[in-house]
């Protein structure tokens, strides 16, 4: 089976755990030229020595930061493919508990990298002839939750910041894409996971009835990076069990006796 990112340059952020570890470990795999970056400096350099992988600790709310990663990973022999711009936090709480640096905190994680990201890379994708943009949205970036109003807001703007982004370099061969987790097992989700009223919950809303697993989507992830995606741009890929197909209306059958 050919390997679809044999010698291609890629970049993922927030590499060290969740999904975009099982993103690096899918690139490494389909034999990618990797570049990791995380503010998890352990946890990055041990799974970049796994994957015979260059590290770099990034703070990806530093656009410098951003900008010096891309750019090492651009000089790299063979030059830049693909970027994965996938750092983020959640941030709980309601309208009202909400701070003005928690807000901040959250929009400059989740938000701004993206900007920073895909700012870095359309320079070194226009001398590779082209190439792929991801970045991790949300289903969360599609609807509303109940107390992570900042988080809502940064994803739904990654969506349409990915929207932007693709039509303007679409010409170019640089295709701009993002993808949808909705609840996924992953260190973001531990406590949620570990609390049996609320996995009932989600047991109840999901009609998969369980929570998906990283690397399924990562494998979303590698489809949209990959030439099998040659003519997907602008697109935000759902990967959430069909937890927003549904209106929300009960699952009546479950009530019927037998």
């Amino acid at each position: 089976m050919a390997r679809r990112f044999e010698d291609k340059g890629v970049v993922v952020t927030g590499a060290a755990s969740g999904i975009g570890r099982a993103a690096a470990r899918l690139f490494a795999a389909e034999g990618a030229r990797l570049t990791l970056a995380d503010i998890d400096e352990p946890g990055g350099a041990e799974l970049a020595g796994e994957l015979g992988a260059d590290f770099r600790p990034t703070d990806v709310t530093r656009s410098e930061q951003v900008d010096e990663l891309i750019a090492a990973a651009a000089g790299r022999d063979g030059g830049l493919d693909v970027v994965f711009n996938n750092a983020g936090i959640l941030g709980i709480g309601t309208l009202p508990e909400l701070d003005d640096e928690s807000w901040k905190r959250v929009l400059d994680v989740d938000l701004n990298s993206v900007f920073y990201g895909c700012r870095a890379a359309i320079e070194p994708l226009r001398r590779s002839g082209g190439g792929a943009i991801v970045n991790t949205a949300s289903i969360s970036g599609i609807g509303g939750d109940y107390q992570t109003p900042a988080y809502n807001a940064a994803k739904a703007a990654v969506v349409n910041f990915t929207r932007s982004v693709a039509i303007q370099h679409a010409a170019e061969n640089i295709r701009v894409n993002c993808v949808c987790p909705g609840p996924i097992a992953t260190p973001m989700t531990r406590g949620a996971r570990e609390l049996p009223p609320v996995m009932d919950e989600y047991a109840k809303a999901i009609p998969m009835a369980r929570f998906g697993r990283a690397e399924e989507v990562a494998a979303a992830v590698a489809f949209l990076a990959s030439d099998d995606a040659s003519y997907v741009t602008g697109t935000a890929l759902v990967v959430d069990g069909g937890l927003t197909a549904c209106t929300g209306q009960p699952n009546f059958a479950r009530l019927q006796p037998g």
